[in-house]
């Protein structure tokens, strides 16, 4: 599978000199299989960019997954050029946890007076789908949904194809347990030998006290995750909106030092908006 991240900032987009190295739009991936089969997760800012680009390799018919339903991760739906497309058709699955429909959470980020075009105006087709906690397919790939722990609850993803693992957990608070969140040895259990762990590192140790319950975790409470499941590359997602490229920098120096100072070969980075992998 190819991941490719339209956005990687955390709460709110933010611009300036300081953030040109890892971007700073929020919440959206890109995943294709190996037979291209196009999954895109949660729809924050940095979804533009990507409408933009299927309007130029036009990709008609896919899925999309949300995380969860707060602002930063469904705001920019409303500028997702191949919403306003009649070719275009997609099956929307997620936020089965939400007391609003799939189809509210997203008809909601185009209703007046906050955006000129309803939800009902648009040319796309679509239909809507709640998550199976069992687990389900979409095309060649097997996405497993797990709790997070945040406030208003949202839903953690594994992925697998071809015998190769990617867990994303943004928006996932390791040193507080939300209502129908899940421990830290249970996220590690999920996360076993992942090939790839992204998971939400907005804090650094000093934040963290007077931000507890807030939803979000340290980037050493995601090395702790990771080294407990054994993965193999874990990457920093959720930048905060306040941290400028040095101090990501600085973080994935520290986070390297824990993985070689416990004798681990997971390697550390931080997820850049723009950026892919292939597992």
């Amino acid at each position: 599978m190819k991941i490719k991240f339209w956005g990687a900032r955390g709460s709110i987009p933010v611009c300036g000199k300081k953030y040109l190295k890892y971007g700073g739009s929020t919440t959206c991936l890109e995943l294709r299989s190996q037979k291209n089969e196009l999954i895109v997760i949660d729809a924050g800012s940095g979804i533009r960019l990507l409408g933009k680009e299927l309007l130029k390799n036009p990709h008609n018919d896919f899925n999309m997954l949300f995380t969860h339903s707060h602002w930063d991760h469904v705001m920019g739906f409303p500028f997702f050029a191949p919403i306003y497309s009649k070719k275009t058709k997609i099956r929307i699955r997620g936020c089965s946890f939400s007391p609003d429909s799939v189809r509210e959470i997203i008809a909601k980020t185009m209703q007046p007076p906050g955006f000129p075009v309803k939800f009902e105006e648009i040319s796309a087709k679509f239909e809507f789908d709640s998550v199976c906690a069992a687990g389900f397919d979409i095309g060649h790939v097997r996405i497993v949904p797990v709790e997070l722990s945040h406030p208003n609850r949202g839903l953690g993803y594994k992925f697998l194809e071809d015998g190769r693992s990617f867990v994303f957990l943004t928006d996932n608070e390791l040193g507080f347990i939300h209502p129908d969140g899940r421990s830290p040895r249970d996220y590690a259990a999920f996360c076993h030998g992942a090939d790839l762990l992204v998971h939400d590192a907005d804090y650094n140790d000093s934040e963290y006290p007077r931000r507890k319950t807030w939803g979000h975790s340290t980037y050493r409470q995601a090395v702790d995750l990771a080294l407990e499941a054994g993965v193999s590359v874990l990457g920093l997602f959720h930048h905060n909106q306040d941290r400028s490229d040095a101090e990501v920098d600085a973080a994935v120096a520290e986070c390297s030092g824990i993985f070689r100072g416990r004798g681990s070969k997971t390697k550390c980075v931080a997820i850049k908006e723009g950026q892919v992998i292939e597992l």
